[in-house]
């Protein structure tokens, strides 16, 4: 991988990982547009993952803290009900990655999945930005906004996006507006939950010596990094941003389009 390629996809990391777009989608179809082997460089992808959780702590440094503090207060209080409504919703995703890890990587190789799975992104986002109308959801008497059956549908979205097309930020974000969030609280929610995910997928893999040797050498690394997270930096406020003004229906145009010419780019 030349250092110019590891810049591109960094960039498309970055973006599409907190874009509602799909970033494993987006990378798939990147490397086969710029020659770059179809077969996985871990290394480079955990050293993407890497570069947009850190983009996300940085963003939400504040929040992170302030659930942090009020965790080793050792009581049952708003930050801890917040935490563990983050383990509910890991649920899903942790018996995906135990199960059917073997059968979901096998997807990555396929194109037309990648296709077919942004057209599905496209209807989500459609139809949540068709159904809150603009509006908030009610957060009724439920605690920070959310309540446990929330949280767990929203985990079984991103269960579900770890097909490559699915986008994890549109899918979570959609499946919280379906069912009632607030824009603002399903926008955090949907950004903090997937940082224990991807930190214990990268520590599994390291441990289980899958990272030995990389494609990339050490300056396309870094690159990388630096490009994935200073367009995260970028994607992860300005996506916030737009959910809050009811903007996704822009981005369900964009993944129509991109999974239609995909799907007939492999077809035809």
């Amino acid at each position: 991988m030349d250092w110019w390629q590891a810049l591109i996809l960094g960039l498309v990391q970055g973006l599409t990982e907190f874009l509602p777009v799909s970033s494993s989608g987006h990378l798939a179809i990147g490397k086969e547009l710029l020659g770059v082997e179809a077969a996985e460089d871990l290394v480079f992808e955990v050293t993407v993952h890497a570069a947009t959780v850190l983009a996300t702590i940085v963003v939400f440094r504040k929040q992170i803290w302030k659930l942090l503090c009020g965790l080793f207060k050792f009581r049952y209080n708003d930050e801890t009900d917040y935490i563990l409504k983050i383990c509910v919703s890991m649920i899903p995703v942790f018996v995906v990655g135990m199960f059917f890890k073997d059968a979901v990587e096998g997807l990555f190789s396929s194109l037309l999945v990648v296709g077919v799975a942004l057209l599905v992104t496209a209807v989500l986002l459609f139809l949540s930005d068709k159904a809150s109308g603009g509006k908030e959801g009610d957060a009724g008497n439920f605690r920070n906004g959310l309540s446990w059956k929330q949280a767990f549908i929203v985990g079984l979205g991103q269960a579900c996006a770890v097909i490559p097309g699915l986008s994890r930020s549109g899918t979570t974000i959609s499946t919280g507006l379906l069912c009632g969030m607030k824009r603002e609280v399903v926008a955090q929610f949907s950004f903090l939950m997937v940082l224990v995910p991807i930190l214990g997928e990268a520590f599994l893999d390291v441990v289980g010596g899958d990272m030995a040797a990389s494609a990339a050498g050490a300056p396309a690394l870094a690159i990388g990094f630096i490009a994935a997270f200073l367009s995260g930096l970028f994607a992860c406020k300005a996506m916030i941003a737009l959910v809050k003004k009811a903007k996704l229906k822009w981005f369900a145009l964009y993944c129509a389009v991109v999974g239609a010419a995909v799907v007939v780019s492999v077809l035809f």
